[in-house]
């Protein structure tokens, strides 16, 4: 797959089919994410996949817990605000974040990255980022959620058999599929847009009104 095309059609897949990853690609993804760069190549990280339906089952609950309270706090009134602006657009992330926390449990592979001694992130979440465009380039659909690893972060830990006390952080939950929805360029505002030169709120002198990657 060319690079760019990876690079302007991998966008978060929510909603995916249960139908199992050949381990070939899990190992190829992993593979991808390891080689991303690790500050002071210290590679503080471990990748923990499950696939398991039993363990996925009890996941799945704690997902719903978890994406339950971010509703009830950080996006309390959001969807009833959504609605009366009639934001299409934020309904539609928010049904399809719904779908998954419906279906997390029938996911037929998730993988949590943990790491430590790396408050900012500025290793793990290159790696993810790997991760997720090499599972592009097999026609896997992925997203990063972090809501398990913000409310239940103990519990999931307990679960998996995290040993906490030794400094592992959860970075995330990557669902990963074979999607249900179709690839594509995301929507977004014009790059020149959010784009300064040389001193804040200063435009750049050129401007790209469309991607300058397209599909053919």
């Amino acid at each position: 797959m060319d690079l760019n095309e990876a690079l302007y059609t991998t966008r978060a897949m929510r909603r995916v089919k249960p139908d199992p990853i050949p381990d070939v690609v899990v190992q190829s993804m992993l593979d991808a994410a390891v080689r991303s760069p690790s500050g002071s190549n210290s590679q503080n990280w471990r990748w923990l996949t499950v696939t398991d339906r039993s363990t996925m089952a009890e996941l799945g609950k704690l997902y719903v817990e978890a994406w339950d309270e971010l509703n009830a706090t950080f996006y309390a009134g959001a969807r009833e605000a959504a609605i009366s602006r009639g934001d299409k657009t934020l309904l539609r992330i928010m049904s399809s974040s719904q779908w998954l926390a419906d279906n997390f449990k029938d996911t037929p592979l998730v993988v949590l990255p943990y790491h430590r001694n790396d408050p900012t992130g500025a290793s793990i979440y290159p790696a993810i980022w790997s991760l997720m465009l090499a599972a592009r380039s097999h026609g896997v659909g992925t997203t990063l959620t972090t809501v398990l690893g913000m409310f239940r972060p103990t519990e999931v830990a307990e679960l998996l058999g995290v040993p906490l006390d030794k400094g592992w952080q959860n970075a995330a939950a990557i669902p990963c599929g074979y999607p249900l929805g179709r690839w594509g360029i995301a929507k977004r505002a014009p790059v020149h847009k959010v784009v300064y030169e040389e001193q804040w709120g200063a435009a750049p002198e050129w401007t790209v009104d469309e991607p300058l990657w397209t599909e053919r």
